[in-house]
């Protein structure tokens, strides 16, 4: 995240890193030949994010743009996704990183580049494409201490970029006025929003409050149950997805679809990410919209 006018805390240090222990259990290790693991049994436990709301104060938060790309953690000898598929990266790519330490960051090319990232990284066999892929790192999860003491630890592995990893630039959150300037502005590059993280926080694998996601909209995950048909102009082809939540709330999204995806609308069984502004009385979304099929 570029910021050309106001002051950056730069989180440079090299002394805490020769303090902290790592925990080199890593998570997603390959499985027992004997025994294979699934990929839910692989997948690793994460961070996840709740969503910004004008309740919460910024100020003094960690403030970063958020990268639209496909998640990957580091167990310190593969790559992974977030549900627990492994990612073939390159030879060179995986040997610019850290043996033995665990990595959280988002595989990324570029800004209007999801589509595209995604059948880059997807692949099984991994071609030059990869080159214009980065390692936009920002934690280590396996790694003790605060997230002020984590990122200097990646300082420190890091000194400076390579030509795979980039250390996520935070930068503290001097208010509401600043966060909502600073996310407009990454929108108008063609960025997704912003990421808000507490100070002096912990890495929890789970969702946590310390991680704020700070969009212009909300969205969300939910998995189709069934198709609706249209009616009028949408005869012969999708109305709408029936689609059900984690927590077993169900709804049906009849909006954001291409032509295309009305006549080959995402399957049963499907998780997709939708849009939406907020929540009903009910604890429902209000206006839905659908946004694409979940890339894993």
């Amino acid at each position: 995240m570029k910021v050309s006018s106001r002051r950056r805390i730069r989180l440079i240090g090299s002394s805490i890193g020769l303090f902290l222990t790592y925990n080199l259990v890593a998570q997603g290790k390959e499985p027992n030949a004997a025994t294979p693991a699934t990929a839910v049994e692989r997948a690793p436990h994460l961070l996840l994010a709740d969503v910004w709301n004008s309740s919460i104060d910024p100020t003094g938060w960690w403030m970063s743009e958020k990268y639209d790309g496909l998640r990957g953690y580091w167990d310190g000898r593969k790559l992974w996704t977030r549900q627990g598929n492994m990612i073939h990266a390159p030879n060179y790519f995986m040997a610019e990183l850290p043996r033995d330490i665990a990595l959280d960051g988002e595989l990324w090319i570029g800004h209007g580049k999801f589509e595209e990232t995604i059948s880059v990284v997807r692949a099984e066999t991994p071609d030059e494409r990869w080159k214009r892929v980065h390692y936009m790192v920002f934690d280590a999860p396996r790694a003790k201490g605060t997230f002020e003491q984590r990122m200097e630890l990646l300082h420190t592995i890091f000194p400076q970029d390579n030509r795979v990893v980039r250390l996520v630039v935070q930068e503290r959150c001097e208010g509401v006025a600043q966060l909502l300037a600073e996310r407009d502005r990454v929108i108008r590059l063609g960025g997704e929003g912003l990421m808000l993280r507490q100070p002096e926080s912990l890495y929890e694998g789970k969702r946590s409050s310390t991680l704020l996601k700070v969009k212009p909209y909300d969205d969300a995950e939910a998995t189709v149950i069934a198709h609706e048909p249209g009616k009028g102009k949408f005869a012969g082809k999708l109305g709408a997805i029936r689609v059900r939540t984690d927590d077993g709330r169900e709804f049906s999204i009849g909006s954001g679809f291409t032509d295309v995806q009305r006549e080959l609308p995402p399957p049963v069984g499907t998780v997709i990410t939708y849009r939406f502004r907020g929540l009903t009385a009910k604890g429902m979304p209000r206006f839905p919209s659908y946004l694409r099929v979940r890339k894993d």
